[in-house]
């Protein structure tokens, strides 16, 4: 919450959150959400993610702004470890960009 909202966050930015705390998660979200990157993503699971939406959109986040919020993160490779998650996440990240490009 005291990093993000200081960068130009446009175009050519692609934001992870990962740590699973919502203390640290969400203020970050809140800043890279209404910016102009390319890809906000964030870590956990299915019910996490509904979570995470639901003190978002009680914190004033607009549902099409929350729209722009990759969860789960990652493609669906199946994977368990951390690298394979890893791999996911950034496989999304390339296949956004490719697509865009």
């Amino acid at each position: 919450d005291e990093v993000l909202p200081d960068l130009a966050l446009d175009e050519r930015a692609y934001v992870v959150v990962l740590t699973h705390d919502p203390k640290i998660d969400d203020p970050a979200l809140q800043a890279a959400l209404p910016s102009r990157a390319a890809y906000v993503g964030a870590l956990g699971s299915r019910r996490t993610a509904q979570k995470r939406r639901d003190r978002l959109v009680a914190a004033g986040m607009s549902e099409e702004t929350l729209n722009r919020l990759h969860a789960p993160i990652g493609l669906p490779l199946g994977g368990q470890s951390t690298g394979e998650i890893a791999l996911s996440i950034l496989a999304e990240i390339v296949q956004l960009r490719n697509n865009r490009g």
